[in-house]
């Protein structure tokens, strides 16, 4: 017992949850309410969920190595790599959570019967690891990983699950449903992208005194709040216009996001501008997870919506 509560803070079973919820929704809120010809049987899907989360459990696991000194500084409470667990037992860990998921991916392109798809799994471990090594200590560049590897977990689903299932019968429908995972991807991608650059400021100083060269620190804590200022209008205005262009006629789903996505993206907006301290952004990285979070769910709303207003 006392190396399992360590473990679950060192792969943040939270955010892993989070992601394994996220794929859960897609099919079981949306594809299943749908009634599409699905690729997947349940628990082989439930394994293509467990291969995602094992890999990302094992990137948070690589991450946590390579940020022990800069934890120490920014979350001295949350240290558990050379605290709560060795350095050792901390890779062989992310050895063990990679080299599994990786497997079960191997697994599942062969029961789609698209084998060469296994190396998708390889890529985002690899990336995974280049990014804690390295990436991410470039301006901006690790920000965008981390958003397109989450973006990526949505997509995954259509590939896997939907791809294998579409043919000439059912093509113009399939390609449908996944348009709209596109859409969730890149709103994925837009709302993860401003909350890893928020963490970068919340997380100034201790990157500072490791030598990272993240935008806070190139350009300073207040300019890049402006820039998040700026680059928060984005995901509002796609949000608004997805509303406007294909929403609008269904009433329930439209007053879902407006109070649930749309006016806390707009407290954001309003907020980031004045925000200087710690405390601030931290509760800012926290709001965006939770619209992350509310603009998933959403799929539900408007599967729902659809449904019992046909």
């Amino acid at each position: 017992m006392t190396f399992v509560v360590p473990f679950l803070k060192l792969i943040r079973y939270q955010n892993l949850l989070m992601l394994a919820f996220m794929q859960l929704i897609f099919r079981y809120g949306f594809f299943k309410i749908q009634n599409i010809p699905l690729a997947l049987a349940d628990w082989q899907y439930g394994l293509l969920i467990l291969s995602t989360v094992l890999i990302a459990a094992g990137g948070y696991v690589i991450n946590n190595i390579f940020d022990q000194h800069t934890d120490v500084i920014n979350k001295p409470k949350t240290v558990i790599v050379g605290k709560d667990i060795s350095e050792i037992q901390a890779y062989n860990l992310y050895i063990g959570l990679t080299v599994t998921g990786v497997a079960i991916g191997f697994y599942i392109s062969n029961v789609i019967v698209k084998p060469g798809f296994a190396s998708i799994f390889i890529l985002v471990a690899a990336t995974l690891y280049l990014y804690a090594t390295s990436l991410k200590q470039m301006m901006l560049i690790g920000n965008i990983i981390v958003a397109l590897l989450l973006s990526f977990s949505v997509i995954i689903i259509g590939i896997f699950d939907l791809y294998p299932a579409t043919g000439l019968d059912n093509q113009q429908q399939m390609g449908l449903f996944f348009s709209i995972l596109l859409d969730y991807a890149i709103f994925a991608f837009m709302i993860n992208l401003l909350r890893e650059i928020v963490k970068d400021i919340e997380d100034t100083d201790g990157d500072y005194n490791q030598g990272m060269n993240t935008l806070p620190i190139a350009i300073g804590k207040s300019r890049t709040g402006k820039i998040v200022f700026g680059l928060s209008f984005i995901p509002l205005f796609f949000i608004l216009f997805y509303i406007n262009k294909y929403l609008f006629e269904l009433l329930f789903v439209t007053l879902y996001l407006l109070l649930f996505v749309v006016g806390p993206l707009i407290f954001f907006t309003v907020k980031v501008w004045t925000a200087k301290t710690k405390k601030e952004f931290h509760f800012l990285s926290i709001l965006l997870k939770c619209i992350l979070l509310f603009g998933i769910l959403s799929v539900v709303v408007i599967s729902l919506n659809i449904k019992y207003n046909a």
